[in-house]
């Protein structure tokens, strides 16, 4: 047996770690590299997944294809993959097919990765600071407000100063992954972040929309949850040149944290999944769910009890618009217009990724795959390669 010393730093002990893994396993499948291109109707979505549930279990990214059947339908296989030292989270596309990928938090690395050659570029985390799971690429406002970015423009990532528990903002060069600057988030446990396609009121096109979710954290804590009665979440709008805070706006209540977003663009509306932390029953019926539209955030209105747990949130594939929020906890779909009202759900076992293409939602639960163009609408994408025990993470991002 090998002893490994514990008094190495823990993010020198995962890089080994993530190095062996990845010698071991080898390099990414690159099955849909050749025929790109060569069939119509299909999909590609960055994913997350690990091989169980055993805390041992091999975390990837990787790409997955769901293609038309000759028979009508679809199904889906793995077409790319690259191991992870450790669990990821968010996924950011970029020009050119490359993908960028944040550790689940508290993250020790970044990565971005041409799944077509296997190209990796790696960025690890000092000591001070953790990766919070998302990133996202900058406006070019940004870029050209920063001094030393390149051509390939600037990666927010959202991060943890962990000597304060305060949120920071990551500017990094989406080439190379180094670190230029860094904003203060105006809140604790910065977690998903979106910028503004076009101007929404007072607010310039480019601003960086942050949800912290006000979870205190510590190095010492890890994932654990300590010190809830001083959670503060907030939704925080940044200016793209500066980071200078144009706005910021909270819930009545402290306990639910705003975790990740989804944007309408043609109704100019933020969809925002919320996790509840009471420590009591309050918890089974707090809504999983907001809206925001430039001005004021809008909860949750007529829901039934959900377990408290959105898992992540998309624009519904529907002419009146609209939202749905994948539901884990509670086995669902649930879908709701855009001014928050609740419309009902679809079931779905332990549905959590959900990626919006046209006018159809891709949605993983468990080991599978389904597919939705409405509510009621529910379709199985069965796997064209034998898949045991996979279980994918919370995001997936529809790919060019």
């Amino acid at each position: 047996m090998t002893v490994l010393s514990t008094s190495l730093p823990r993010r020198a002990l995962l890089r080994g770690l993530g190095a062996s893994a990845m010698g071991a396993l080898g390099l990414a499948e690159l099955s849909f590299a050749n025929d790109a291109g060569s069939t119509a109707g299909i999909s590609r979505l960055a994913a997350v997944w690990r091989d169980g549930p055993s805390a041992m279990a091999q975390d990837w990214a990787g790409v997955l294809e769901v293609l038309p059947q000759a028979g009508g339908g679809h199904a889906w296989r793995m077409a790319a993959r690259t191991p992870l030292p450790t669990r990821g989270h968010g996924v950011q596309t970029l020009p050119g097919g490359q993908l960028v990928f944040a550790a689940r938090r508290p993250g020790d690395w970044l990565l971005r990765w041409q799944p077509e050659t296997d190209a990796l570029q790696w960025a690890w985390m000092q000591e001070d600071r953790c990766f919070n799971g998302h990133v996202a690429l900058a406006a070019p406002a940004t870029a050209r407000a920063q001094s030393g970015a390149g051509r390939s423009g600037i990666l927010f990532t959202t991060e943890t100063d962990l000597e304060d528990s305060q949120g920071c903002i990551g500017l990094r060069d989406a080439a190379s992954l180094q670190k230029l600057a860094e904003w203060r988030s105006h809140g604790m446990d910065p977690h998903e972040l979106l910028v503004l396609p076009a101007a929404l009121g007072s607010l310039p096109a480019g601003t960086l929309v942050v949800a912290n979710g006000g979870i205190p954290t510590q190095s010492e804590t890890g994932r654990s949850k300590k010190w809830l009665d001083s959670m503060d979440p907030s939704l925080v709008a940044l200016h793209p040149a500066d980071g200078r805070l144009l706005g910021q706006w909270k819930l009545p209540d402290p306990r639910l944290s705003i975790r990740h977003l989804a944007w309408d663009g043609a109704r100019q509306r933020l969809g925002i999944a919320l996790q509840a932390e009471h420590g009591d029953a309050r918890r089974h019926s707090a809504p999983i769910f907001a809206v925001w539209d430039g001005q004021r955030l809008l909860l949750a209105q007529d829901q039934p009890p959900l377990a408290g747990y959105g898992g992540s949130v998309e624009c519904a594939p529907l002419a009146q618009g609209g939202f749905v929020v994948s539901c884990p906890k509670s086995d669902c779909m649930a879908w709701f217009d855009a001014q928050a009202r609740y419309l009902g759900s679809s079931p779905q076992s332990e549905v959590c990724p959900v990626a919006r293409d046209g006018g159809r939602l891709w949605a993983g639960g468990g080991y599978g795959v389904a597919e939705r163009t409405s509510r009621s609408s529910d379709r199985a994408v069965p796997a064209l390669d034998t898949v045991t025990g996979l279980m994918f993470d919370n995001h997936w991002r529809l790919m060019g």
